[in-house]
């Protein structure tokens, strides 16, 4: 005879640890699943880039819930809040639970400061897609597009962001690149940060009032935690 232990009662679903369940889809569903996404926008739309704004709008939505689910299973609630910590983040751990793997390469771009690519030699919404000549450069990448910001938005780092093909020599297929141009505060925030890093390192910032965001340059806790 088999025994069947007790299974412990929650009173309210939201009590319920999140499982982590089965971790992979059938490729099969999700192909067709995919495809009937982006046939049904094509018929609500009268030209490529308002079919590429609908995928994006819609991958924004899963990149939120994404996000809120990671934090609360993988990281006790606690978001990244670095700016190389939130793409790492992307390229690494949002990756591996959307596609079975890391993304194939995260690069900073060499013309801006503010640009980083994600790149994908054979993007996972791209592999099974045949693009109509009359369709120009549609790029499905658009909807993975639209996760990345979800995260990136959520996690309090706004960005566009956008999906682009990159052809590679000697392959007939290009590789898609995921082109993240941080706004403006988040640059400002940075180049802030980076600023008053040198002034404290120079001895020259003096802050006798704490806050949440000077906390680790105040004078009074410096002097509290190294005497």
């Amino acid at each position: 005879m088999i025994g069947v232990g007790k299974m412990k009662q929650y009173s309210n679903v939201l009590d319920k640890p999140l499982s982590k369940g089965k971790q992979e889809v059938s490729l099969t569903a999700f192909s067709f699943l995919f495809s009937e996404l982006v046939q049904y926008n094509q018929t609500q739309v009268d030209n490529i880039a308002e079919l590429e704004r609908r995928l994006e709008d819609a991958g924004y939505a899963v990149g939120a819930r994404v996000l809120e689910l990671l934090c609360n299973r993988e990281k006790g609630n606690r978001r990244e809040t670095r700016l190389l910590g939130i793409l790492s983040f992307v390229h690494s751990t949002v990756w591996k639970v959307l596609f079975g793997k890391i993304a194939d390469s995260l690069e900073k771009g060499t013309e801006h400061e503010d640009e980083y690519m994600i790149s994908e030699k054979e993007l996972l919404v791209n592999r099974f897609i045949s693009i109509p000549k009359d369709m120009g450069t549609f790029n499905c990448g658009a909807f993975v597009a639209g996760i990345v910001k979800g995260v990136l938005d959520n996690a309090g780092f706004p960005a566009v962001v956008t999906a682009h093909f990159v052809p590679i020599e000697g392959q007939q297929r290009p590789r898609t690149t995921i082109l993240i141009k941080f706004a403006d505060e988040v640059n400002a925030y940075i180049t802030l940060f980076h600023s008053l890093f040198l002034k404290l390192w120079d001895k020259t910032l003096t802050f006798d009032t704490c806050s949440a965001f000077f906390h680790p340059f105040c004078n009074r806790c410096l002097k509290e935690r190294h005497g």
